[in-house]
C-alpha cells in the first residue's frame, strides 16, 4: 500500500498541488517530481548546502525537509531567482566577480547569499561568511563570493 500526502504550497511564485509520501524530501520533490534540478544534491546531510532553498523567506537545506512539511508555505529555488530570463544583480555580481567556477555550489550560495541580502541591509564582511558557512565551496575559495555578495549589496534592491 503506497500512502501519500496531499500538499499545496507556492513554489516560485506558482501553486502546487500533489500528493506525495509523508518521507519524501523536498529536494527530491523538487529535483525528481517536478523537475527542478538547480538545486543540487550533495551530502544528503545538510552538510554541503548544494540543495539551499528559501522557505516562507528563509534558507533551509531541503535535503532536511520533508515534503509535507511545505504544505501552506512558499518555497523559492534558484529558478525562481530569474523566472522570466532577467538576472537579478546578485546573479550578475556572481558571474561578474568570478564568483562561479564549476558551478555546484552556485544555486546554494545564492539563495544563501539571498536571504541574507532580504534581511540584512548592509552586511559587513563577517555577517556575509557567516551567511554562507552552511555552504561549501572546492573551487573558488570563497574570496569571490564574499566580494560579489559585497558588491551586490551595494546594489539597490539587490535581492529582489
Amino acid at each position: 500500500m503506497n500512502v501519500t500526502v496531499e500538499i499545496s504550497f507556492m513554489l516560485n511564485g506558482s501553486l502546487q498541488q500533489l500528493d506525495v509520501p509523508p518521507n519524501m524530501t523536498l529536494l527530491d520533490l523538487l529535483r525528481d517530481e517536478i523537475g527542478l534540478t538547480g538545486t543540487k544534491r550533495g551530502c544528503d546531510a545538510g552538510e554541503c548546502g548544494a540543495c539551499t532553498v528559501l522557505l516562507d523567506g528563509r534558507a533551509v537545506n531541503s535535503c532536511l525537509v520533508l515534503a509535507p512539511q511545505v504544505s501552506g508555505r512558499e518555497v523559492l529555488t534558484v529558478e525562481g531567482l530569474a523566472p522570466l530570463g532577467t538576472l537579478r544583480p546578485l546573479q550578475e555580481a556572481f558571474l561578474d566577480h568570478g564568483a562561479v567556477q564549476c558551478g555546484f555550489c552556485t544555486p546554494g550560495m545564492l539563495m544563501s547569499a539571498k536571504d541574507l541580502l532580504d534581511h540584512t541591509a548592509d552586511p559587513s564582511e563577517t555577517e556575509i561568511r557567516q551567511a554562507i558557512s552552511g555552504n561549501l565551496c572546492r573551487c573558488t575559495g570563497y574570496q569571490q563570493i564574499v566580494e560579489a555578495i559585497e558588491y551586490a549589496a551595494r546594489k539597490t534592491d539587490p535581492g529582489k
